[in-house]
């Protein structure tokens, strides 16, 4: 009967712990057992096949019976075992969760305890913080009181000095003094509502005016003038060796008191050169027809001498003044400044004409014309000069032909281009360059009309007019007859002699054309 019960208990508990497949996984993973009862697919009948597979087995069904209940008994008491410590475990827990409450109201309280110490220790420091900031905000106010008080008595002490020593003349320490007074007084911008310190700011600005009044009359009293007079062209040399020796003696005597980037001695040099320009623009105006190539040239070179000077000595960067843009100063004074070479081949006299080509060009002179400029409006003398000298080199040129007579036949001068053609081009190169060097504008241009008139006489004169005359026309050969075969073919024959005349006439127009072209692609050039 018993077995009955136990058997049909087993089979309504087993309905009961069905368990899924995922939980029954599970199971297997955490608690393995290689046991048959375990498994989830457990066949009662397959089971009880394998504990009894013969009839002869089931004569041990007594001990194997007696093997289950005493394992279900085990298992009855392990489940029962664990219900109970189950059950105490509950128990354990809710003492530990009471003492766990406990332990934090307590923990609250100590908080809240330290919470009230904390605020009363954070008023103790606001009060202590407070008075330190009282103590800290005295303390800046007494550090700016006494910094203002020390400038107050900087300011007042140098105003002092800076009146006295401008009645003195001290002006080197005067320098100094008013720059440090005037950085003192920056200080004070937001007190000139204060009487004193705006009777301290006026005493400034007064002794500032008075310096630059007194100054100005101390360089005139030492710059006195002398009251010079204009002197002629042939004194000009004159000029330049007084601003030379002017110039000098101010970087001696005065060179340090102006700061470099002022270039004060070439704004002077600069200054010097506008004046002797307008003044020898009056003078030759005034005195025009006492002017002669000759003085004229003299001028001419001595100036662009000096330019030359100006230019190796300065910058040239006081022509063109831009505000706010810093000046490279003076190069300092050293025994290879060109003021201080030697002045006796200026003092000599007139230096040849090629030496006119020397000077330096426009393009690397920034002083070029500063001066010589103007020369310009004269220098129709050097034209009617040339026009002089060229038609007195052709009435020479003619004269040598007639006494040398024409170029023989079986001699090196024979068919040659004839001597004067080439003496007549150098003296055009001559003229030119140094034309060039005197101006490039209308002088120039003129020149050109002058090349023009010469070489014309030129052709007539030397190359048309000696050429010899045939039976068949007394009037004599020309060039352009020669240049045509037929003409020369039917021309009466010759003489060795007068053949060997018409190819040197004929090589030497040839030479003159070739050589005014060039002359010509070379005026352009310097033209432009």
């Amino acid at each position: 009967m018993m077995e009955e019960e136990e058997f049909e208990f087993a089979e309504d508990l087993e309905a009961i712990l069905h368990l899924t497949p995922e939980v029954q996984l599970a199971i297997e993973q955490v608690f393995p057992s290689q046991d048959p009862l375990d498994r989830a697919d457990f066949n009662a009948v397959e089971y009880i096949n394998t504990l009894f597979p013969t009839e002869q087995s089931l004569a041990n069904i007594d001990d194997v019976v007696n093997k289950i209940r005493l394992k279900i008994r085990r298992l009855d008491d392990n489940i029962r075992t664990v219900v109970r410590g189950q059950t105490n475990v509950g128990q354990d827990g809710r003492q530990a969760l009471e003492e766990a409450q406990i332990a934090i109201q307590q923990l609250f309280g100590k908080i809240k305890d330290i919470k009230d110490k904390a605020e009363k220790s954070e008023q103790m420091v606001k009060e202590i913080t407070r008075d330190i900031k009282q103590l800290d905000h005295a303390k800046r106010h007494l550090t700016t009181s006494i910094t203002t008080l020390n400038h107050l008595h900087m300011l007042a002490g140098g105003v002092d000095s800076l009146e006295a020593m401008t009645r003195k003349r001290q002006y080197g320490e005067v320098a100094n003094l008013l720059q440090g007074v005037v950085n003192v007084l920056e200080h004070f911008h937001k007190y000139m509502g204060i009487p004193q310190i705006r009777q301290l700011s006026e005493r400034v600005k007064a002794a500032q005016s008075e310096l630059g009044t007194q100054i100005l009359a101390d360089f005139e009293e030492a710059f006195p003038s002398q009251g010079s007079k204009v002197a002629w062209l042939d004194k000009i040399d004159r000029r330049y060796a007084w601003i030379k020796r002017q110039l000098l003696d101010y970087e001696e005597k005065y060179g340090r008191m102006f700061p470099e980037e002022w270039c004060m001695t070439e704004r002077i040099a600069v200054e010097f050169c506008h004046i002797t320009r307008a003044e020898l623009a009056k003078v030759m105006r005034t005195r025009a027809k006492e002017i002669e190539v000759k003085l004229l040239l003299f001028a001419i070179q001595r100036t662009t001498n000096f330019e030359g000077l100006l230019a190796k000595r300065f910058t040239g960067c006081t022509l063109t003044d831009i505000p706010g843009v810093r000046k490279r100063p003076d190069s300092p004074l050293d025994p290879t400044n060109p003021f201080l070479e030697d002045e006796a081949g200026e003092e000599a006299g007139t230096e040849k004409d090629e030496d006119l080509t020397k000077k330096p060009k426009a393009p690397d002179n920034p002083f070029h014309g500063i001066v010589s400029k103007c020369f310009e409006p004269h220098l129709y003398v050097y034209i009617e000069s040339q026009d002089k000298n060229l038609g007195e080199l052709i009435d020479r040129f003619v004269a040598d032909f007639r006494a040398q007579g024409p170029p023989k036949a079986g001699t090196e001068e024979g068919g040659a281009v004839l001597p004067s053609c080439a003496d007549l081009f150098v003296y055009y190169k001559k003229c030119m360059v140094q034309c060039s060097q005197l101006s490039t504008g209308e002088p120039m241009i003129a020149l050109t009309t002058i090349f023009q008139k010469f070489l014309r006489e030129y052709a007539w004169k030397i190359l048309s007019g000696n050429l010899p005359k045939s039976s068949t026309n007394s009037g004599g050969l020309t060039i352009s007859s020669l240049l045509k075969e037929k003409e020369v073919s039917e021309a009466a024959k010759f003489t060795v002699d007068e053949l060997c005349l018409i190819c040197s006439i004929l090589s030497t127009a040839e030479y003159c054309l070739a050589t005014t072209q060039q002359a010509c692609t070379h005026m352009v050039h310097h033209v432009t």
